[in-house]
């Protein structure tokens, strides 16, 4: 074994600065226009908007559960007339 490559036991640390030269060879150049930051997040604007998001899920949640649950009453019921004759 004269000569050692990287299954040999060569250690990571001699790859590593050519690996680095590579990457930055190789990274492409930024294309388009350059963007500016983003504003700066008001979170107390942003948790209340969450909040009230959140009661809004929850109140049509609650409403489609009550619209849901008489729709199947009238079923049962309509269900029930239908076949309390044929016994």
């Amino acid at each position: 074994m004269a000569s050692r490559g990287r299954r040999g036991g060569a250690s990571a640390r001699e790859d590593e600065p050519r690996c680095d030269e590579r990457a930055e060879q190789q990274a492409p150049a930024p294309q388009g226009p350059v963007l500016p930051p983003p504003p700066p997040v008001d979170y107390g604007v942003f948790m209340q908007g969450l909040v009230q998001a959140m009661q809004m899920q929850a109140y049509t949640q609650a409403a489609l559960q009550a619209q849901l649950e008489a729709q199947l009453e009238l079923l049962v019921g309509d269900y029930e007339r239908c076949t309390a004759g044929k016994s």
